[in-house]
């Protein structure tokens, strides 16, 4: 089996098994990841040169997120995928990452455990539709706050939280943001962090209000925020599946409770 590096002109290919697997997966997700950390992103590919499994990986400052693994069904079964993660994970560790992230279906979840992750929360995916206005469509505009990310997931993200905000539109209030990003015919709300549930709450509607009536909208937000189960709960959001949020190596400074929304659907946290 060879690992090799994950190149621009596989996206297609990944994106056709993505969608094989009902994923959702942005092709913007991949010139951000093979830009910033290529060390990370790998493949394997068969006898014919075909592309049958790929990871991702992003290093922010202290710490680093595995994500987008995914093997062609044909070829399960035959170690493909844990080759992939633990090339991932070197990568991370050769980057000198701390602490690793990532984000596992039930399936995945012993895989991950078996290499020393442990779970630390549930990521619930919310799906809901924009309603009638409520009132004035506010501008959206403003500034990620780098400081209440970090104050979140324990350390700097500054990449990730400059490459969302340049292909979405930034809603920012006092001690709360929320960026709005395109995704397929929908959007998603995230990265989201306030510093209380009243803010977070003044922040959505606001966002929420800005959109087109009838559009569909995806959060990505921890389970343990249950400040933020509540609050989409009252908008009219369903739960539509779950990942287990786990972490390996030090320990980070996770605060939940100022997470309302993730940056990307499951591949940079």
């Amino acid at each position: 089996m060879t690992i090799e590096p994950f190149r621009k002109e596989d996206v297609p290919r990944f994106l056709g098994l993505a969608a094989a697997e009902n994923w959702v997966a942005e092709p913007w997700e991949f010139d951000f990841l093979l830009s910033t950390f290529p060390a990370g992103c790998l493949a394997v590919r068969d006898e014919t040169n075909v592309a049958i499994g790929f990871v991702t990986s992003l290093r922010h400052d202290a710490s680093g997120w595995i994500g987008n693994l995914i093997v062609d069904r044909r070829h399960r079964g035959r170690g493909v995928g844990e080759a992939l993660f633990l090339g991932a994970l070197d990568s991370l560790r050769d980057a000198g990452v701390g602490t690793f992230w990532l984000t596992a279906s039930n399936m995945g979840k012993a895989l991950y455990e078996k290499h020393g992750f442990n779970s630390t929360d549930t990521i619930i995916r919310w799906t809901g539709t924009v309603g009638a206005p409520t009132g004035p469509v506010p501008v959206v505009t403003g500034m990620w706050d780098a400081g209440l990310d970090r104050l979140g997931w324990g350390d700097r993200r500054d990449g990730l939280l400059t490459a969302t905000s340049r292909r979405g539109a930034v809603l920012a209030g006092d001690a709360a943001f929320a960026v709005i990003q395109p995704c397929g015919r929908a959007v998603q709300v995230g990265p989201f962090s306030a510093l209380s549930p009243d803010r977070a709450a003044g922040l959505l509607d606001k966002a929420l209000n800005s959109l087109t009536f009838g559009m569909t909208v995806y959060i990505d937000a921890p389970a343990c925020n249950h400040t933020a189960v509540s609050l989409l709960q009252e908008r009219g959001f369903w739960d539509h599946g779950t990942n287990v949020l786990m972490y390996a190596g030090v320990k980070p400074a996770y605060r939940p409770e100022y997470i309302y929304g993730l940056a990307t659907m499951g591949s940079c946290g």
